[in-house]
């Protein structure tokens, strides 16, 4: 198994497939277009992650860093392959990668429903933040 950065066009649609394939918390909106991945990649492509055994891609994290505040996306783990340490790995790689780049704090969003990934964050040294409320605009 390696973890490597994202290629695109390449794994695109094995990524999307797995992103499809987990039950809960990763939603799939526009951004994960591929014109949208692309504009991702312009930026920062060293902070799309994908795990890697042999042509499966078995996991991905995203973050994004705004010379400010890091962000991270999708983190996913095949079915199969979870309870084996392969989401830390990914965490721990993209928070090396963001503090390289001088991120200081960086925030999650996690679905309601997914007690899991609550759990599996609070473990790895994330902090419930109950004294904010997100909201969002779609700006197109």
């Amino acid at each position: 198994m390696e973890i490597r950065e994202f290629r695109y066009p390449d794994d695109l649609s094995r990524v999307q497939q797995l992103w499809r394939s987990i039950e809960k918390g990763v939603n799939l909106g526009r951004s994960d277009q591929p014109g949208e991945i692309e504009k991702k990649l312009a930026r920062d492509p060293e902070l799309f992650l994908v795990a890697q055994e042999g042509d499966a891609i078995i996991g991905t994290v995203i973050g994004g860093y705004d010379g400010r505040r890091g962000l991270v996306y999708h983190l996913a783990v095949a079915a199969g392959n979870r309870g084996k340490g392969l989401g830390a790995r990914l965490m721990d790689m993209l928070e090396a990668r963001l503090r390289a780049k001088g991120c200081i704090r960086c925030y999650l969003l996690v679905t309601t429903d997914n007690l899991e990934a609550m759990q599996f964050y609070e473990k790895h040294g994330w902090e419930r933040m109950d004294f904010v409320v997100p909201y969002a605009k779609d700006l197109d």
